[in-house]
Parts: C-alpha cells; sequence; structure tokens
C-alpha cells in the first residue's frame, strides 16, 4: 500500500462502505469524498460526510498510519484544522485528537490490490497489456482525446518559452518550430539554432532567390566552410560571404550531422527544401491560419529542391537523378509535430476555439504515424486509425505507462473498477 494508491481508493470509494465505523464507534456515511487536492494541505477538500448524526463539511486527510498524523506535523499545521476525517489504511495508535479515524484495511478487496501490485511489479512495456483489451471501446474514445489534449497543452509550454524570447513574434516562433522539424530527430537541435540566427525578417528580403536562401541556410550551417569544387556550391560560398558581412550575421553553434541517416534526410537535403519552402511561401503562419482545409496546407508544404539537388545529396558528389521532394511521411511529421500544436497554441492563447478545433481536426485528418511504440500498441488490438489516435499513443506510453501513473490513466481506472475486482 502507498498514498497514492489510498488516495485512489477513497476519492472513487472502492472500499466496501457498507456500514462504515470510525475507530471510536460512530457511524461513518460519505455523502460526497471531496476534491483531491494536489497543492498543500490536506488530501482531500470540501468533503460532506455523516458522522454520528452530523453532517460535516470540511477536508479530509489521508494516511497509511494513524501515527502519521504527528509525524508530519499536521497537529501544529493551521492547513490542518478545518479537516473532518482522518482516513488511514492501519490505525496503529490512539490519538488525542478530536478528529474522527476510518481504517480502511480490512475493506478493500484484496484482488484490487493484488491486481495493482501486478502492474507495479511486472516488467511488462504496458503495465496493463494482459487485461486492456478488456477496456471499452467508448472508454478508450474518451481517454484517446484527453490525452490529445494533453500532448497538445504540454507542446504549448515550449511555443509560450519560444514567444517569451521573441517578443510574442508568431511568424518568428513558426519559424523556429518548422526548422526544428526539417532536422527531424538527429538535427533538431542544430537547425533551430540555424533558424535562430537567421530572422524572417532577413529571410524575407532574399524570398525571391533561391541560392541566395540556400547560401544563408548552409552558410549559417557551417556546411560551406570546407573546400568546394563544384561551380553551384562555389557560388553559394561566395553569396553568403558577403551576406554575412551585410547583416553581421554569427555561425549556429552546432553543425548538423550526417551520420547513421538515409540519405534522404541527410541535413543538405532538408536544408535545400526548406530553402524551398521559404522561396515558395510568404507570412508562412499567417497563411496557415487561415487556411481552410487539410488540402491546401499539404500544397503549401508540397516543394522540391532545386535542380542541383536531382543530383547530390551532400555538395561535390554526383549521385543518380532522383528529385529531392519533401515527401508525404515528412508532410505529415510536419503537419502532426509544428502546424498543429502551433495552430492549437494560438487558439488557446487567444481564446479562440475554432482554430483549436481546426488544429484538432487536422490531426484526425492526418494518416497514423508508424514506430515501435505504436506498433506495439496495435499488437495489443489497441486501434491506430490516425495521427490523433498516434498521438494520444505516444503520450499515454511515455507519460503515463512508462512512469506507471495506472491511477491517473482511465484505462487503469477502468481495469480496477470491474466487478470481480471490487
Amino acid at each position: 500500500m502507498n498514498e497514492r494508491l489510498l488516495q485512489f481508493i477513497w476519492q472513487f470509494q472502492y472500499y466496501n462502505t457498507k456500514e462504515p465505523t470510525a475507530v471510536s464507534g460512530e457511524a461513518v456515511k460519505v455523502i460526497y469524498a471531496g476534491l483531491h487536492n494536489t497543492n498543500q494541505g490536506p488530501d482531500f477538500i470540501e468533503a460532506k460526510i455523516k458522522i454520528g448524526q452530523t453532517i460535516w463539511v470540511g477536508n479530509v486527510e489521508l494516511h497509511l498510519k494513524t501515527s502519521d498524523w504527528k509525524q508530519h506535523g499536521h497537529h501544529t499545521d493551521p492547513h490542518y484544522n478545518n479537516v473532518i476525517l482522518h482516513v488511514v489504511w492501519q490505525h496503529d495508535e490512539t490519538t488525542d485528537a478530536a478528529i474522527p479515524v476510518l481504517e480502511l484495511q480490512s475493506r478493500v478487496s484484496k484482488l484490487l490490490l493484488q491486481q495493482y501490485s501486478e502492474w507495479m511489479n511486472n516488467r511488462n512495456k504496458i503495465p496493463c497489456e494482459k487485461n486492456i483489451i478488456q477496456v471499452a471501446e467508448l472508454t478508450w474514445t474518451g481517454w484517446k482525446d484527453r490525452l490529445v489534449a494533453e500532448r497538445l497543452q504540454r507542446k504549448t509550454q515550449v511555443l509560450k518559452d519560444f514567444l517569451q524570447e521573441n517578443n510574442q513574434h508568431w511568424e518568428e516562433t513558426f519559424w523556429w518550430m518548422i526548422a526544428r522539424n526539417f532536422g527531424i530527430k538527429v538535427n533538431s537541435e542544430a537547425f533551430e539554432k540555424i533558424a535562430r540566427s537567421l530572422p524572417v525578417t532577413i529571410l524575407a528580403r532574399h524570398k525571391n532567390q533561391i541560392h541566395q536562401l540556400e547560401a544563408l541556410l548552409f552558410g549559417q550551417s557551417g556546411l560551406l566552410e570546407t573546400e568546394l569544387q563544384e561551380e553551384y556550391p562555389r557560388l553559394l560560398k561566395r553569396e553568403y560571404g558577403f551576406l554575412q558581412k551585410k547583416y553581421k550575421l554569427t555561425k549556429a553553434t552546432l553543425q548538423p550531422l550526417f551520420l547513421r541517416m538515409r540519405p534522404m534526410n541527410f541535413p543538405t537535403v532538408r536544408l535545400a527544401q526548406l530553402a524551398m519552402l521559404i522561396h515558395h511561401s510568404s507570412h508562412l503562419f499567417s497563411q496557415v491560419k487561415e487556411t481552410v482545409s487539410l488540402k491546401e496546407v499539404k500544397k503549401l508544404l508540397d516543394v522540391t529542391a532545386n535542380d542541383y539537388w536531382h543530383y547530390h545529396y551532400r555538395f561535390d558528389e554526383v549521385s543518380s537523378y532522383k528529385e529531392k521532394n519533401l515527401g508525404q511521411s515528412m508532410v505529415d511529421n510536419i503537419i502532426i509535430n509544428t502546424i498543429v500544436p502551433v495552430l492549437f497554441a494560438y487558439g488557446m492563447f487567444h481564446k479562440e476555439q475554432p482554430v483549436k478545433n481546426k488544429a484538432l481536426r487536422w490531426l484526425e485528418e492526418t494518416a497514423a504515424e508508424k514506430n515501435s511504440i505504436l506498433n506495439y500498441w496495435v499488437q495489443l488490438g489497441i486501434s491506430n486509425k490516425n495521427a490523433a489516435d498516434s498521438q494520444a499513443l505516444i503520450e499515454l506510453r511515455t507519460v503515463y505507462c512508462n512512469k506507471k501513473r495506472c491511477l491517473d490513466c482511465s484505462i487503469g481506472n477502468s481495469l480496477l473498477k470491474r466487478p470481480e475486482i471490487n
């Protein structure tokens, strides 16, 4: 037994509630268990409980043992003056306090304790995976919606930090985010640093000249510092030398990596595609914000690197012809990890519910992601129909299952309240 499990049992009244009595012998009837308090003070507030013949309204404190009341210093803490009931797992000492004590040890199902203990001690990727198929689809639907919202709200905090750094400039924030996304996992930090070193105001002045945009991006990345042989990269290097002096640019402090990645994800290819996206767009976030359909968004992202890259993955290394278009999977990745989170955050900050709804709708309209985490869920029989499902299941695994937060999870709750357990 631990205090979090005891709180869970009390919150949902998962114990034998038939004629409970305080250790003093007074009858206890719970009218309302109270609101779980995650701040300083008693565990549950605003509870309504009939003790004996009197109905009390106040707070409830929970401990594993009665003696914990004094050991935690509650007897001298004014925050606990309005406690009307002390709920304990084990009553281990007589107390002089006027607060009634209710012991639950003999009233909780052993099957519930056994199930919870099994989850906490097993080494499965999903603690409840043996039972998970028993959960109703309706429970999954509601919980997935909540998980998606939680995930987007967490990402909103990152955006809030960005906005504080750039004086609430949404276009600049979007530029940092989308550049980070183009860097994929390996080069995300390096690409973000490149974006931070090139304000959107500078990029806007050169958006009509693709070679100047490439010069700026490749130059700031440090990828033009080697001895180059072909005419095009040498042109970029000369162009960058001029632009760097003109704008007094300081190069990004982290150079992109090429190791252990597919050629289509090489930073050279991704930077060339990013340059083409800037070349084809203007005030990109404003365009996305005003766009109605996801199909239009995908058109905005339908870019192909310039002709030089049809025959190259890296400077001075000729390869067979292949157009370096962004590709559907990368477009979906950008929608999921940049466009939807930024749009959702904008709706939150400006209290525009239609904008938030649009972000959620686009997530539902985007194809499901595929990775090892999601493949495991599918093997367990859990549906992954679209990107909203994918984001929900990734959130569930990383934030709940990996940390064994079964008591905070609707799926865990649903399994623990089955009739055969209680």
